[in-house]
């Protein structure tokens, strides 16, 4: 009776497994997307190819396998376009075009790129399904008629990483306001702390510090004053004056703080150097871009001061005004569909996909950067970015804020900050700097 109720019991089992396992593969790989289900034959072969500048794109090849779970025949792969914003175009017209590639808001407009451009796809239209839903409306660049021709995958902002040990270690608060950020700097000097704020400033590119600090209170005065942005925008040297209070207090930053500019000069990129420098773990707060944040993850395991004595960090807003910091909300990297590629049907069904909030906030964990998507669902590390309240939320995309625009804060912040220019000579060049 023991084997007969033995036999028995695995015959049940195996009866189990077999109805487990006889479930069809296309109908099981629907469940793996929250939100989406497929809406063309899972069994369609065809080629996808994403074009873009990144050397690799680990997050975006994930997504390939997801997709690959509902669709195994498609072959998604990701190639990158040496000196990519000028043979973009080229590309787009070749026999082995794109079917989806990077693309930037800055393009609309620019006579450069009207042949790229051309090749956008309204990615609004409604049969295509996109759900523009799940992004932040800040985020999304719509042309005069309403088309979407991009969708951003990531976004970014500015601020600075904080080590939080540190804080706690010196019995000191993350400060929220300017005042409490210059009193901070003055606690952490008198503790022996050589650099309490750092970035990087090498004199030979304006990308440093400098822009890092002022670009968003400069955007957020621009935000008070729709005559002042047309001015700016304008290239109007007349809008040299909405500069001053972010090149005043910029300027205010690095003179009171005394930021040693000399040993910033020593960080030689603003990407792994920075986090390599932060890591050393004698840095408060290192001043940079959600981009350089996106590197941290992979490198904490490279510095061996990290790896000895890892600490806790952070990604928070410069507090630049006794109101507060600002989020300043910009798309980092976008995506379009070359509506001329092969398989557009294909193509746009793996926009669907991508275009969800699981996707989307998946990928942004994966690269670390911030999720463009509507639930904010930030990595642990940009946590303080969440709670900027919605008046302190600027999106530059929004407010029409053009690149010539960046361009004069981000020269005028660098030579003011390196002492080359005077704050008011830096105002009066507004529209002259190249």
């Amino acid at each position: 009776m023991k084997k007969l109720l033995y036999i028995v019991l695995v015959i049940c089992t195996l009866v189990s497994l077999a109805a487990c396992g006889g479930k069809p593969k296309e109908e099981a790989a629907t469940t793996t997307a929250a939100g989406f289900k497929p809406a063309l034959d899972t069994k369609k072969s065809c080629k996808i190819t994403v074009a873009g500048s990144y050397d690799n794109f680990e997050a975006l090849e994930a997504e390939f396998d997801r997709f690959n779970e509902i669709y195994p025949n498609v072959q998604l792969s990701y190639v990158k376009l040496d000196d990519y914003n000028n043979v973009l175009a080229t590309a787009l017209e070749s026999n082995e075009k794109p079917n989806i590639f990077f693309s930037y808001t800055w393009m609309i407009g620019n006579e450069q790129y009207e042949p790229v451009v051309a090749n956008m796809e309204n990615l609004s239209d409604p049969a295509i399904g996109l759900n523009l839903d799940s992004i932040r409306p800040g985020l999304i660049n719509r042309n005069a008629d309403g088309s979407v021709l991009l969708v951003p995958v990531f976004s970014r902002t500015y601020g600075m990483l904080v080590n939080n040990d540190l804080f706690k270690k010196e019995g000191l608060s993350v400060p929220t306001t300017l005042t409490e950020l210059m009193s901070v700097i003055d606690a952490f000097r008198g503790k022996g702390y050589a650099n309490p704020m750092m970035g990087y400033s090498i004199k030979s590119t304006t990308s440093t510090l400098m822009n890092t600090i002022a670009y968003p209170l400069f955007v957020a005065t621009l935000s008070e004053n729709p005559e002042a942005l047309a001015l700016a925008n304008a290239l109007d040297p007349a809008a040299g004056e909405s500069m001053r209070p972010a090149l005043e207090t910029m300027e205010r930053l690095i003179r009171d703080a005394s930021i040693d500019l000399d040993e910033c000069d020593k960080i030689e990129d603003n990407y792994t150097k920075v986090i390599l420098r932060f890591f050393e773990g004698d840095v408060p707060m290192m001043v940079c871009t959600a981009d350089t944040v996106s590197g941290t993850k992979k490198r904490e395991s490279q510095s061996e001061a990290f790896t000895k004595t890892p600490f806790n960090y952070t990604f928070s807003p410069i507090p630049m005004t006794d109101k507060g910091g600002y989020f300043i909300d910009s798309p980092s990297i976008e995506f379009s569909v070359n509506k001329n590629c092969n398989d557009l049907d294909m193509t746009n069904e793996f926009m669907r996909f991508l275009i969800t909030s699981e996707e989307l906030n998946r990928m942004a964990s994966v690269k670390r950067l911030v999720t463009p998507t509507t639930d904010l669902s930030l990595d642990s590390v940009y946590a303080p970015f969440a709670q900027v309240p919605a008046d302190r939320i600027i999106s530059p995309e929004v407010l029409g804020i053009t690149d010539q625009l960046t361009v004069q804060i981000r020269q005028a912040a660098h030579q003011v900050g390196r002492g080359e220019l005077t704050v008011d000579e830096a105002v009066a060049m507004y529209g002259s700097f190249k």
